[in-house]
């Protein structure tokens, strides 16, 4: 078994979902908020299809082995927090700077910021739009199939159905929550891990609450920040809206 090829496979996966969502809602203009749930429950449904006709029962894997980095690993408490994972994490933190960078000292970066903020002055200023809208989507669309590779093969070495249990919702309110900003979204996606885990060892630890309601924990968070995002963050002014070019 390669791991490094099932990441491959998913990212390829993840594209091809970001590419029909993309012609869905940028070529044929559909709303984009139910169209995206719309998708999210056809591959919610198709994997459960393809596991139990392929797989059939729940088998573990050997995933990434833990590397830990020299020096760092040994800091207590953090190191054993930030530098005690698997490389699919430890790429995940290398892509933060890299959007940031992208985003800000690239033209395809500021490109992308035209097209999220105002299509038509983009357009006008010879910006293609929809090619745009095509690779951010697709682009998306791959780095969620790589992380869900990293939930299945990196984390709990294991696939089963629903197993992803709404985490993709919890990474939309996180771009809310950070504002569109790389490093802010890092900061909410560690509060986030953070009462996740909190609620895993208030389990653990046979603390009188219940477990639903541990469990519920960092949903309720999310729902908080959520709220106090909307008020504080001033979104993209084209977020979700289709464009039709002299429209």
């Amino acid at each position: 078994e390669s791991l490094w090829l099932g990441v491959v496979v998913a990212l390829l996966v993840g594209a091809l979902m970001g590419l029909l969502m993309a012609v869905i809602s940028v070529t044929m203009q559909a709303e984009q908020g139910i169209s995206g749930i719309g998708l999210y429950l056809v591959g919610l449904g198709l994997s459960d299809l393809l596991f139990k006709k392929m797989v059939g029962s729940v088998v573990g894997v050997s995933g990434f082995s833990v590397l830990r980095l020299p020096v760092l690993s040994t800091i207590p408490v953090i190191g054993e927090i930030f530098f005690e994972h698997s490389a699919l994490i430890y790429l995940a933190y290398l892509l933060v700077p890299v959007s940031w960078l992208v985003l800000n000292k690239t033209t395809f970066g500021l490109k992308i910021r035209a097209v999220g903020h105002n299509p038509e002055a983009a357009d006008s200023l010879g910006v293609r739009v929809n090619v745009i809208r095509y690779a951010t989507l697709i682009l998306g669309g791959a780095m969620a199939g790589v992380a869900g590779a990293s939930l299945s093969i990196g984390l709990l070495n294991v696939f089963q159905q629903n197993m992803t249990n709404g985490m993709g919702f919890i990474a939309v309110a996180l771009v809310y929550f950070g504002g569109w900003r790389p490093f802010g979204i890092l900061g909410g996606a560690l509060l986030f891990s953070t009462v996740n885990a909190l609620q895993l060892w208030v389990q653990v630890k046979g603390i009188e609450i219940p477990s639903d309601l541990a469990v519920m924990m960092p949903y309720i968070l999310t729902i908080l920040a959520l709220a106090f995002a909307v008020r504080q963050v001033q979104q993209p002014a084209a977020l979700t809206k289709p464009y039709e070019r002299g429209g």
